[in-house]
């Protein structure tokens, strides 16, 4: 009889294994788990035998709670919940909140078939067999994210609490006391360094990841602390901790990006480099001080999610031969230009990695670096020691590059360097902070540079802006009104009809009824009228006129064309465009 029992137990055991090892195999092949963690995973098993190998890629941040979610879903063919979903109060069950927090399983809701329970690990057969047991009723497994279920447990058994109150409410039971920015530097440390700070600083960014924002700012204001994430590009204000945390927090992440936290009169720039939920993330940490404390904005660059591909960041087979033309031109300066957060940087990167071959060395001056590319020698400027991008630029031309890219032109002498080195026979690239291609020039001309010397180096000029992506999945489509065909001028961008345009639709999984961003495009190629304005200095206004009688395309115009194709809406070119 034993023996049937234990040979039964290594039957489950083995399919048990079976399911996570094809768990395993969909993250890998998806991109949501490196092969090289995984690997290190199954050696940290061997030490806890007794532990499960998706719980334990799971807590060491090795792989988020939603893509480990997803991929139990799709591979037990389970249904796959969210705490949206679930209903406003749970089914009467006999289990005790204990086992349910232990083992990350709550029961949602009853039908025919049986008692539906959301389970964080599904693969683990004892869970729905005790709960079967307990309630006698038969168990219809769901899946949910391990975090999801803890916050059903806390709201359906608990007091009702997020998983930031109830960290707030241990640090609170801890005698975190209100500390102000002027309490003793060393109290300060030693609070920034309990473990309820930690944990509310880690969910504050694990909850950015979450919700694909790009920012992080934390504001502190007379009677509250502020929390915001940048999401898509808009701001969106998220539940943050009390006021009286303010100081603790913000030490905590000063400490975590290496600042002074004694210093709180002046600016002060860090870097945090972590992982959070399988993802190694860069966060740009800028700290001012404010009436109030001190303001910080933590930027989110998720290094292992960077897509350096032309088609991604918005070219089309109007904008992308044009460009990559003058990508092939042997000697000559071109500029991308646009405001903070426009994606100058990562259109200059894709571009850099298009010409990355082993035939042509590549350097670039960055201030600071953002994203490694292999086969570039990238060098970060540090002013503190007097190496800015004139200084260093100088000594980079001794180094027989082919390309050359500035993080930005920012002065005269960095302008003058980099027309020197474009008429010795080196590619420039660079950024410009103005409104549109057609103001890099006169932006220049401002600068004190030299009319004839800007019209012998300049290639060209592209400008974007970002907008929000319309997600396929949801978008809706519409017939817009003849009155704004007619003010907007869209007849005459397309021959299809009727025309159609598309607006966003918000679903449980996504409010916005957005998914990324993508460049709306303008792209100035230099000839011999626009020469011949530019030695005149004429206006930004003549030279666009110019332009477009060349046959360039405004960002406002490829914007409608991207809304008319359901990239985007026409509310956003609006949006983005009224300035430009």
């Amino acid at each position: 009889m034993s023996a049937v029992l234990q040979h039964g137990e290594a039957s489950a055991r083995t399919a048990v294994d079976d399911a996570e090892a094809r768990v395993c195999a969909l993250l890998v092949e998806r991109g949501r788990l490196k092969q090289e963690d995984l690997a290190r995973a199954e050696r940290l098993l061997l030490e806890a035998p007794e532990t499960r190998l998706t719980a334990l890629l799971a807590r060491l941040g090795l792989v988020s709670e939603r893509d480990l979610a997803e991929a139990w879903s799709e591979t037990l063919h389970l249904p796959l919940l969210s705490a949206k979903d679930a209903p406003d109060t749970p089914p009467e069950t006999s289990l005790s909140v204990r086992f349910m927090k232990q083992y990350h399983a709550v029961p949602v809701a009853e039908s025919d078939a049986g008692l539906q329970l959301a389970l964080a690990d599904p693969g683990d057969a004892y869970v729905a067999h005790a709960v079967q047991l307990a309630t006698g009723r038969e168990v219809v497994p769901l899946v949910a994210a391990r975090s999801d279920i803890d916050d059903l447990i806390e709201r359906w058994f608990g007091a009702g609490r997020s998983a930031l109150g109830t960290i707030v409410e241990g640090l609170e039971g801890e005698g975190g006391e209100a500390v102000s920015a002027d309490d003793d530097i060393e109290h300060l440390r030693d609070l920034a360094s309990e473990a309820p700070v930690i944990r509310l600083v880690n969910l504050l960014i694990q909850r950015a990841v979450e919700q694909r924002a790009s920012d992080i700012h934390i504001e502190p204001f007379e009677n509250r602390l502020k929390v915001r994430y940048r999401i898509d590009g808009v701001l969106h204000e998220v539940e943050a901790p009390p006021a009286s945390s303010t100081a603790a927090v913000i030490s905590r992440v000063k400490i975590m990006a290496r600042m002074n936290i004694a210093e709180r009169r002046l600016p002060q720039d860090g870097r945090i480099m972590l992982r959070v939920q399988g993802k190694e993330l860069d966060l740009r940490v800028s700290c001012i001080p404010t009436s109030f404390g001190e303001s910080v904005v933590m930027r989110i660059l998720d290094r292992g999610n960077v897509i350096l591909d032309f088609d991604s960041l918005g070219f089309d087979e109007n904008t992308l031969p044009a460009f990559l033309h003058v990508l092939d031109q042997p000697h000559g300066i071109l500029l991308v230009t646009g405001p903070t957060g426009s994606g100058k940087t990562t259109t200059l990167y894709t571009a850099l990695s298009k010409i990355n071959t082993p035939d042509r060395k590549l350097i670039t001056v960055e201030d600071p670096v953002e994203y490694q590319i292999e086969g570039i020698n990238q060098m970060q400027v540090k002013p503190q020691i007097g190496l800015d991008f004139a200084g260093a630029l100088r000594s980079i031309v001794r180094q027989d590059p082919d390309v050359i890219m500035i993080g930005e032109m920012r002065d005269l002498e960095t302008c003058k360097i980099a027309i020197q080195s474009a008429l010795t026979g080196h590619l420039v690239l660079s950024t410009l902070h103005t409104n549109s291609a057609a103001g890099g020039l006169t932006r220049l001309l401002d600068m004190g540079v030299e009319d004839y010397l800007i019209a012998s180096t300049v290639n060209a000029i592209l400008a974007q802006r970002l907008v929000r992506r319309l997600d396929p999945a949801t978008a809706e489509a519409y017939e817009p009104l003849p009155e704004m065909v007619a003010e907007l001028g869209l007849d005459k961008l397309t021959s299809q009809r009727p025309l159609c345009l598309y607006r966003p639709k918000p679903s449980p999984d996504n409010p916005s009824g957005f998914r990324g961003r993508l460049a709306i495009i303008e792209q100035l190629t230099m000839n011999d009228a626009l020469r011949r304005l530019l030695m005149q200095h004429a206006d930004a206004s003549d030279i666009e006129r110019a332009a477009r009688a060349s046959g360039m395309r405004t960002m406002y115009e490829d914007g409608l064309r991207k809304a008319l194709a359901g990239l985007t809406t026409v509310e956003e070119v609006i949006r983005v465009t009224q300035e430009a």
